[in-house]
């Protein structure tokens, strides 16, 4: 008998190509998270024709048609309750979220952030890492919280800056190793091997393994 799967939505507000690397991963018969919910802000959005091929449920949220953002998230929170979600994935989701909708999904809301956090919070992180002259930048899987790009981290890749490098080309390595890490960090939260403690994300059964994996690329 198969085990109960976690009910997972995904927030986009694009392409969505991480949307696609969570929905791919999901397809496995041993992944322990469904996706049954694609909800965007905006209906031309591209990853929700993506997610209709696969025969995913869509919905669209036009935070325009609101006059604040608590009134548009009771409306998103409505469409997640409606559709039994029990974790919300960010993929591109470019809205800032209030504390009350946040607090909604303590520990069950998970972002990527394209920056080895706590560095580089916020935008143009690939322009502010080369500018700064780094030489590992990568990017992060946490928990959201209130504070933007700060909660608990589950996982972390790191590529190298190379001397070549344009915030394009940089871009596009890291974006190959968030398309990795999201499906194991959704993994791990589905399964509920992942567990905060404190400010720190641990892996049940793995006592002696970090929970934010460094995979340098070759």
């Amino acid at each position: 008998m198969n085990a109960k799967k976690t009910r997972v939505a995904i927030l986009i507000s694009g392409r969505g190509s991480n949307m696609r690397s969570l929905v791919d991963a999901a397809r496995g018969k041993n992944y322990p998270a469904e996706i049954v919910l694609v909800l965007s802000n905006k209906a031309e959005a591209e990853g929700l024709a993506f997610a209709k091929e696969r025969g995913i449920a869509t919905a669209v949220v036009d935070h325009k048609a609101f006059s604040d953002r608590e009134a548009f998230e009771r409306v998103l929170q409505a469409k997640l309750l409606e559709h039994g979600v029990e974790l919300v994935c960010l993929a591109g989701f470019m809205r800032v979220l209030t504390a009350w909708f946040v607090e909604q999904w303590r520990e069950k809301m998970l972002n990527i952030h394209p920056a080895l956090l706590p560095s580089y919070r916020g935008l143009h992180t690939h322009e502010r890492a080369l500018a700064d002259g780094v030489k590992i930048h990568g990017a992060t899987v946490h928990f959201v919280s209130p504070e933007m790009d700060a909660g608990p981290i589950v996982a972390q890749a790191a590529v190298p800056v190379l001397d070549s490098d344009t915030p394009d080309a940089l871009a596009a390595r890291v974006l190959e190793q968030e398309h990795r890490i999201y499906p194991l960090a959704l993994s791990r939260v589905a399964s509920g091997a992942a567990r905060v403690e404190g400010f720190r994300v641990r892996i049940a059964g793995e006592p002696s393994a970090p929970a934010a994996l460094i995979w340098p690329a070759n």
